[in-house]
This record gives structure tokens, C-alpha cells and sequence, in this order.
């Protein structure tokens, strides 16, 4: 998979000392961080970076289709460098881990035509809630 730096520097995007630390940190898989945890981790490579920084960064990438928005568990904004693989998410309604998954089966969730209402359908959010092996263990 091309990680999120990558498909930056393939589109020319002006990647500023700020801009770079900030993909640098949405490296890997399952990341769905905050803004303040991506702050946390940016600053450990960039002490000066600020939050108003990370988030209009954050809303830059959102707005360019690079990186998801999402908010799960009732808690804040996460996001999600994974945009090129189709998935679903799955979190923990206790602690809030969110991890990608990928749902298989005959089940799947579709709408049928008189459900549309006559949207011409784009995509589809599903979010899997449930509680993770330590919340189980502690609840």
C-alpha cells in the first residue's frame, strides 16, 4: 500500500517541514489518531508545531480525499490515512480502539432501489461496535 507521505509528494503538494511530520505520523496501519495525539507525535519531531497547525493540516487532507474523518464512540474527530483500501472500522464501545476491517459474506448491506429515494449511491459508512479483549475482561 502507498502510505500517505508518498501519495503526497506524487500529487506535488507543497510539503512544508509542518505538513511532512504531520503525514509522517499517519503512517502505518490501523492509525486513527486525534489531533491532539497527532500533535503529541509531531511535536517529538517537530517541537514547534502547533495545534492549529496540525488541524488545518488535518483539514487540508480531508478536503484533498487523502485522509478520513471520522468520529466513532461518541468521542472526537480520528483520522484515517487509509483511503485507497475500501473497509470498514470496528471500536471498542468502552476505550475507543478502532481498528480497519474488511466484512465478508453474503451479508452485506446494500439498499435496495426504492430505498434510494433516488440518490445515485456513492458510498457507505459501517462501523462495527463492540467491546475489545481488555475492556471485556474489566467490564
Amino acid at each position: 500500500m502507498i502510505d500517505l507521505l508518498e501519495r503526497l509528494r506524487e500529487r506535488a503538494w507543497r510539503l512544508t517541514p509542518q505538513r511532512r511530520v504531520v503525514a509522517e505520523v499517519l503512517r502505518g496501519d490501523h492509525v486513527h489518531l486525534t489531533a491532539d495525539e497527532i500533535r503529541a507525535r509531531a511535536r517529538e519531531l517537530l517541537p514547534e508545531i502547533s495545534l492549529a497547525t496540525v488541524y488545518n493540516t488535518l483539514n487540508e487532507l480531508v478536503a484533498m480525499g487523502e485522509v478520513l474523518e471520522l468520529t466513532a464512540a461518541n468521542g472526537p474527530k480520528r483520522y484515517d490515512p487509509n483511503v485507497l483500501e475500501r473497509h470498514q472500522h470496528l471500536v471498542c464501545i468502552h476505550c475507543g480502539t478502532l481498528l480497519d476491517v474488511h466484512a465478508s459474506g453474503e451479508d452485506r448491506l446494500t439498499l435496495r432501489a426504492r430505498e434510494r429515494h433516488g440518490f445515485k449511491i456513492l458510498d457507505a459508512e459501517i462501523v462495527f461496535r463492540g467491546v475489545c479483549p481488555p475492556c471485556a475482561t474489566t467490564h
